[in-house]
């Protein structure tokens, strides 16, 4: 018999080819804040090569020398100088015709140079987001891998460098899955790629890993919290030069906290004001800028610094013509700009971490913001695993956006049937959020009772905040329903309406209740907005939404790809008329509770 390690077609009968890479995943616990560091980027060309067959772990792509091919002994079937100059960061289906719909996996390689310093140093590797898999090579060896298409992750490089140039590789996949987050079904594109930054940042011995500052409930302190990349002991410092503040930290095991008393001016849409903090520990430092105020329910009411607020919202989606899902600092402005012009006070970023940048700059703008994990539609609820993964997800959010004030809500899901293992999943969430952060609101975007046609879920007494999904006058053809449901509620606790919305092609047009006119998608959010405002329990509206998106589910000759209830077009240009509509709205609704 032949043994394995000397066939070298064995790899072709070889179906456990990729348990090895299962080590050393990247989760929550294992992310490093980037916050005010100097991070050397990665980003720009790097080869990739689209890998349908999973070839490259199966024949371990990331073990091959340079040799180049005049001077091969045998032949290849894999040259990292063939593959494809794409940038990153960016989703390969909008850079080639021929690759819009690829799923599955493609290996991205570059070099860079480094050299040793003087002192004892550690070097980190942080992603931005892979959608959906993703798995790091330094100079041929496994780093680690990560699950999750929209949330950041690290790796340690320390030890794996070496002086002169550097080849680093990585795996990402998009295939659709029953038991991922989200599962294979969903109503927006799934776009593959390494399609948010790279960096390589350079750290002392022991380093910061995360922290936080926040204004305890009620007011009148400012908790604190250190979290160090070992388990040592020592003394932190955070300083708030603006409040004349240095407040000494114990660490203990790698941990600190405190508390001391402050009155910062509080942070809100109509002043968002933020405060340099600081962050020490040894030779590292970590800096910010944070917001402080209280978020908290009445009843049905939601108080921000102790006042009512209504929510005049509208859902965005990260997606470009050009672009597919990578998103920066222009788009972001745009779409922040956009919905102030709206008349929004409130975001919901659906359905999956957007961008960390998006809830920097709506921290600048004064922009509330509800931020959310893709639990989608028919989750794999029942499996473990898939639960793990959501729960992860959940922390690396709830941990990169510790600090942001604009996010007000923590989402859970979307639209999901009431059963037996939803509610134990979205429950287990639920909670998992108010332990790692008590001091935002939870939600989750439900359906309604339909035999007592009434804002009923056994989830909502696990949430702060019922999110409601309906589209009364679109999918079903009158507004008769949406005022027996809110006559029929009464759910003693705030509701946002998170979405409701009719598609309208740009430019099509019809008198009366002709569907994909602008002029229904117009007078629909009139209908809507005048019955929802009216309703004591509800406290928002976010509007499904900003912009038109693609999304391969929707082929009427109106749709052709797209979901097209956005405000205004694909173009992020041409406004209908449903946004001057919802802007007069907005405009005659105050602000408070």
């Amino acid at each position: 018999m032949t043994d394995p390690a000397d066939d070298p077609f064995a790899h072709l009968h070889d179906e456990d080819y990729a348990r090895p890479f299962e080590a050393n995943r990247a989760t929550a616990a294992t992310l490093v804040t980037m916050a005010g560091r100097d991070v050397r980027s990665l980003d720009g060309e790097w080869r990739m090569t689209l890998d349908l067959f999973d070839e490259g772990l199966r024949q371990r792509w990331f073990d091959l020398d340079e040799t180049p091919p005049s001077q091969w002994a045998t032949p290849r079937d894999y040259e990292i100088e063939a593959g494809d100059l794409v940038p990153v960061p960016s989703c390969w289906n909008v850079l080639k015709p021929e690759w819009t719909h690829f799923e599955g996996a493609a290996w991205y390689t570059r070099w860079f140079d480094w050299q040793p310093g003087e002192a004892a140093e550690r070097f980190v590797l942080n992603f931005g987001a892979a959608n959906y898999a993703a798995l790091v090579f330094l100079n041929g060896t496994h780093l680690g891998g990560h699950q999750g298409g929209s949330t950041p992750f690290s790796l340690e490089a320390t030890g794996h460098l070496k002086p002169g140039a550097n080849r680093l590789q990585i795996y990402v996949e998009n295939r659709r899955r029953r038991d991922r987050v989200p599962m294979h079904h969903i109503d927006w594109f799934n776009y593959g790629g390494l399609y948010r930054e790279v960096g390589l940042a350079k750290l002392p011995a022991v380093f910061i890993r995360h922290a936080s500052a926040a204004l305890v409930e009620g007011g009148g302190a400012i908790a604190l919290a250190i979290e160090l990349s070992d388990p040592v002991s020592g003394e932190g410092e955070v300083s708030v030069p603006e409040l004349g503040l240095t407040i000494r930290v114990p660490i203990a095991s790698g941990r600190g906290e405190a508390v001391v008393p402050a009155a910062p001016q509080r942070w809100s849409p109509d002043s968002p004001k933020l405060y340099d903090v600081a962050f020490r520990f040894g030779g590292d430092e970590v800096r910010e800028r944070i917001g402080f105020r209280t978020l908290e329910t009445e009843g049905a009411r939601l108080l921000l610094n102790g006042e009512p607020v209504w929510l005049k919202g509208v859902c965005v989606h990260e997606d470009d013509l050009a672009l597919g899902k990578v998103s920066g600092e222009a788009d972001i402005r745009l779409r922040f700009r956009h919905a102030k012009e709206l008349g929004c006070n409130f975001l919901r970023l659906t359905h999956y971490p957007h961008h960390e940048l998006a809830a920097r700059i709506a921290d600048e703008e004064g922009l509330l913001l509800w931020a959310e994990v893709p639990v989608y539609w028919a989750i794999d609820f029942g499996n473990e695993a898939t639960l793990a993964d959501a729960r992860n997800q959940l922390a690396e959010l709830i941990r990169r956006d510790i600090n942001r004030a604009s996010v007000v809500i923590w989402g859970v899901g979307n639209e999901n049937a009431d059963t037996d293992a939803r509610l134990a999943f979205m429950a287990d969430l639920a909670a998992t959020a108010k332990r790692l952060d008590p001091s935002r609101l939870t939600a989750a975007a439900c359906l309604i009772n339909r035999e007592r046609f009434a804002i009923e879920d056994r989830l909502a007494e696990h949430l702060d905040v019922i999110g409601l999904n309906e589209y009364f006058g679109w999918y079903e053809p009158d507004f008769a329903g949406l005022d027996r449901l809110l006559a029929n509620s009464d759910p003693g606790k705030p509701v946002i309406v998170s979405e409701t919305g009719a598609d309208a092609a740009p430019g099509h047009r019809g008198a009366g209740r002709i569907l994909f006119t602008e002029d229904w998608q117009a007078e629909f959010h009139r209908q809507q907005f005048r019955r929802i405002a009216a309703a004591p329990y509800v406290a928002g509206l976010a509007v499904w939404l900003l912009y038109d998106f693609r999304t391969e589910r929707r082929q009427t000759g109106f749709q052709r790809g797209f979901n097209r209830k956005g405000l205004i077009g694909a173009d992020k240009a041409t406004k209908k008329l449903a946004f001057a509509a919802l802007a007069e709205c907005y405009r005659n609704k105050p602000g408070g509770g």
